[in-house]
């Protein structure tokens, strides 16, 4: 599940005009408050949703424990770099446009949910009939990235969106998998979903598409309810022509181009949903993309492994990672060895990855054990990543030129209350952070109180 935050914390870099006009549709205020927010985030918008007047930050700091201080700072932090709240003169305000819209989808008197069609269809369309093309559609998609046969191709569309997202990369005559499109197949459907959604919407401009319509349509497809069709009235060209390419990923499906309804697919309909929500449906829709309708996977702590299924798809998978040995007309067996992990790991894919793969398939039977895969094989596992591991790179920031010891102590101590600090030079009064938005942030408020005093003492 952390992948598919990870993909949405992408949405931060957005400039502030383009979060202003996200904000006039309440379908994605809601969006955004439920799988963006943490829920100190939250509790904070709901006490401010309904005052007519700015908060004073004394009022906010009362709220929170001076223990949470951390939680406290990273939940402010998020509200402005999502440009929900501002903050001038120690006073919180919540945004003009974000508050109305937030209290619109709230109370119901919204039409941006998408409009229900009020005729009846001459072919009804049922839930699991949806499941089934969604399923279709995207294994479609993972079998050609692992170069297995399958019934259905890709639409050209698709394949291209591949390439230009580095999940595959053209070579003589076929297009191959990348480490990228190694790592990406590990992943849960939701998170690979999001991955390819937020690549189409970074081609927005030359495929001559509003980037905000692009966002408005992935937030409203969230929203909707799974096996209702709705009207393609009131929706936007840039809208239109998206439903066509959200076909191929399965994630709308239409009996014709021409129709004038759709459908959202489960793979839509969990786009924002919460966290606890989405995994129910997640485990619902990879049971059926593993044809048995349940765990799959059996592993040994002598590191066998015993797959009951005969879809070449997981069997693919499988060979990633695990030596495999033999294939019978619904089980595959084979071992998992530090060659065969080690292999893995130069391809892009990681430790973590392998064993949440192997967690989220595992046997029925090996659920009831705590904790469900062999401790002795996870630790394994990890050990070998480790092996391999002399350097590694973490992104961040150098936070430098400090004028005074004081200044420099205080924002350390800030960093390392947020537990973002990764490594300092007291010496050189430099110090290096995983995220630097809210150092900023701070070392700003600092400057503009000092001004102010100095000002005042003038």
């Amino acid at each position: 599940m952390s992948g598919s935050l990870q993909s949405f914390e992408q949405l931060e870099a957005l400039p502030p005009a383009t979060f202003k006009k996200l904000y006039q549709e309440p379908c994605t205020t809601l969006a955004l408050f439920r799988r963006m927010l943490p829920n100190l985030a939250k509790s904070i918008v709901m006490a401010m949703l309904y005052q007519d007047d700015p908060v004073p930050m004394s009022f906010i700091n009362a709220w929170v424990k001076p223990t949470s201080r951390r939680e406290k700072e990273m939940a402010l932090g998020k509200l402005r770099r999502l440009c929900i709240t501002s903050e001038k003169n120690q006073k919180l305000t919540l945004d003009a446009t974000f508050k109305a819209s937030f209290r619109e989808a709230l109370t119901g008197g919204s039409r941006s949910f998408g409009t229900p069609c009020t005729t009846e269809d001459k072919h009804p369309v049922t839930v699991e009939y949806l499941d089934n093309y969604a399923t279709a559609q995207w294994e479609a998609i993972l079998h050609y990235m692992v170069g297995t046969e399958s019934e259905r191709k890709p639409s050209e569309g698709v394949m291209r969106l591949l390439v230009a997202g580095g999940l595959m990369e053209k070579r003589s005559r076929r297009a191959e998998i990348t480490q990228a499109g190694f790592s990406f197949l590990l992943q849960d459907a939701n998170t690979q979903v999001w991955t390819l959604l937020l690549q189409y919407l970074s081609m927005a401009a030359s495929l001559r598409m509003d980037h905000v319509e692009i966002l408005h349509f992935f937030m409203l497809l969230g929203s909707l309810d799974l096996g209702q069709a709705y009207s393609k009235a009131g929706l936007t060209p840039t809208q239109l022509n998206m439903l066509e390419d959200l076909r191929d990923y399965g994630i709308v499906y239409q009996r014709k181009s021409s129709s004038d309804r759709y459908y959202p697919t489960r793979l839509a309909t969990t786009l924002t949903s919460e966290s606890a929500a989405l995994r129910t449906v997640q485990q619902g829709f990879d049971a059926a993309m593993s044809q048995s309708g349940q765990g799959f996977i059996v592993v040994e702590t002598n590191y066998r492994l015993y797959a009951y299924t005969s879809s070449p798809l997981q069997i693919s998978l499988l060979a990633f990672f695990a030596r495999l040995s033999q294939r019978y007309p619904n089980l595959v067996t084979g071992k998992i060895s530090r060659q065969s992990i080690r292999q893995a790991i130069r391809m892009g894919i990681t430790a973590s990855q392998i064993i949440d793969y192997l967690t989220v398939n595992a046997h029925p039977q090996l659920r009831k054990n705590t904790p469900v895969l062999p401790p002795t094989v996870v630790d394994q596992i990890r050990l070998w990543q480790i092996e391999g591991e002399r350097m590694k790179a973490t992104p961040g920031s150098l936070i430098r030129d400090f004028s005074t010891e004081r200044d420099y102590r205080e924002t350390l101590n800030y960093a390392e209350e947020l537990g973002v600090l990764l490594w300092r030079n007291d010496q050189k009064r430099w110090f290096f952070v995983s995220r630097h938005e809210q150092i900023a942030d701070f070392i700003a408020q600092r400057a503009r109180a000092q001004a102010a005093k100095a000002q005042g003492r003038a």
